[in-house]
């Protein structure tokens, strides 16, 4: 149920029109939220009364707040601008322009979906208007129920031939990923959810994000909320800040530990998340892949971008945290879905650190952040309830949900292992999708 506090979401581009845009179209919000970007280049957000939201007023504001991010971002293009002017919008990019790319490097995007057409539909219409010209789209159709899909991509094709369909009749996250993966022709390979809208420069943020240093093996991206309607999308909101508000890159290794806190590199939500995330694909290869016994569609729910990340770091790559790299999420917009969804994070949680106690190698590092990891999860339920606004309540039951997915995901995560090599079953007749228990 929308309520008083319900906020528009939108971004504002300082060098570009003075339109605001947005992936979910105004209803009489009173809030608005705003993305500030310059040249493409997430700087931060700005939250304001609708009255207050006027071009002129978010643009004073933008250089109130970012003025100095705004001009070190013209300087590395060679192009001065006045710190002090309220009211200058900066020309377009020019030759140098950290947000350009100079690469001819071949991209494989891929989508994995199961059974969920009208959502599929919206995502492969924003992956159309992808700018980036070297780059292909692997749609994993993953155990269906129909061949809607099938049908669906198969049109698409016939008018844009960088679209292609792939059948995975396994079901499992982590199986349509690397489905995808053992499909990719280009050397690095993105993933992003069916429930997701990308910004037409996405790809050109990744590959930003690779550019940062020869060792980065991963680039995770901004996942920008697209709605904030009720107490469930807002909840999720800001339990999920880590990676829908940063607008700072960072880099992550093995080599430089300081800052990232006690948990380091087993903190969750401190790298990204698979809404928007790509590798190089040789090494993914190289390191096996998504772990099948992972992920949605299973029964942990989830865990296997937590155990991916690891696997990168403790393989020598870095991870490049990079903003630019955008994406729009839709969130479960009702309680119900909040509560599922909150047991399969815990769950995924919990199966990735259980995978992790089992092993010799990880094993007394895991027991030696015990303490710190039930400190982090006994401060969540006060972090969470900062963020959110006034208007807002955290839905009941979420929480204890999440909870509860902590304490089931051992379980979960043995039974997982049990039946990873079961035989395939035949294509259900029903079924939801295999990311929407994770985003």
């Amino acid at each position: 149920m929308s309520i008083d506090g319900a906020t528009w979401c939108c971004e504002f581009e300082v060098s570009g029109s003075r339109d605001l845009r947005a992936v979910v179209a105004q209803a009489g919000e009173p809030l608005v939220r705003v993305l500030i970007r310059v040249h493409d280049e997430p700087l931060g957000y700005l939250t304001l009364t609708r009255e207050e939201a006027t071009p002129p007023a978010i643009l004073a504001e933008a250089w109130r707040r970012f003025g100095d991010r705004i001009v070190a971002h013209l300087a590395a293009e060679g192009v001065p601008a006045p710190a002090a002017d309220p009211g200058y919008r900066p020309g377009a990019a020019v030759t140098g322009c950290p947000s350009e790319v100079d690469t001819s490097e071949h991209v494989s995007v891929v989508v994995c979906t199961r059974d969920r057409g009208e959502m599929l539909q919206d995502c492969v219409g924003r992956l159309a208007e992808i700018s980036y010209p070297h780059v292909e789209f692997i749609i994993v159709d993953n155990a269906p129920s129909d061949d809607s899909t099938e049908r669906l991509i198969g049109r698409l094709a016939l008018t844009d031939p960088r679209f292609r369909y792939v059948l995975e009749p396994r079901p499992g996250l982590s199986r349509a990923r690397n489905a995808g993966l053992a499909a990719a022709r280009g050397r690095y390979v993105a993933y992003t959810d069916d429930d997701v809208a990308v910004d037409p420069r996405w790809v050109h943020g990744i590959l930003r994000g690779f550019s940062r240093r020869p060792d980065v093996v991963c680039v995770t991206g901004l996942v920008c909320t697209a709605s904030i309607s009720n107490d469930s999308e807002a909840y999720f909101d800001a339990r999920t800040s880590s990676w829908s508000s940063r607008c700072a890159p960072t880099l992550f290794d093995l080599r430089d530990r300081s800052g990232h806190g006690a948990l380091y590199p087993y903190s969750a939500g401190i790298f990204g998340t698979g809404a928007s995330f790509a590798f190089d694909r040789d090494s993914l290869r190289t390191l096996g892949g998504f772990d099948e016994a992972l992920g949605a569609g299973t029964d942990t729910r989830g865990g296997e971008d937590l155990d991916v990340f690891v696997r990168v770091l403790t393989g020598g790559g870095a991870i490049a945290y990079e903003p630019a790299a955008l994406v729009w999420h839709h969130h479960r917009a009702d309680q119900d879905s909040l509560r599922k969804q909150m047991f399969g994070y815990g769950a995924g949680l919990a199966a990735f650190l259980t995978k992790l106690l089992a092993q010799r190698s990880t094993r007394s590092q895991i027991l030696l952040r015990i303490p710190y990891g039930v400190i982090k999860m006994a401060r969540i339920p006060f972090a969470t309830n900062q963020r959110l606004q006034a208007e807002h309540s955290a839905p009941p039951g979420a929480l204890r949900r999440e909870i509860a997915g902590l304490a089931a995901g051992p379980f979960l995560y043995a039974r997982s292992r049990r039946n990873l090599h079961a035989a395939v079953p035949p294509r259900p007749r029903s079924g939801a999708s295999v990311v929407e228990e994770r985003r």
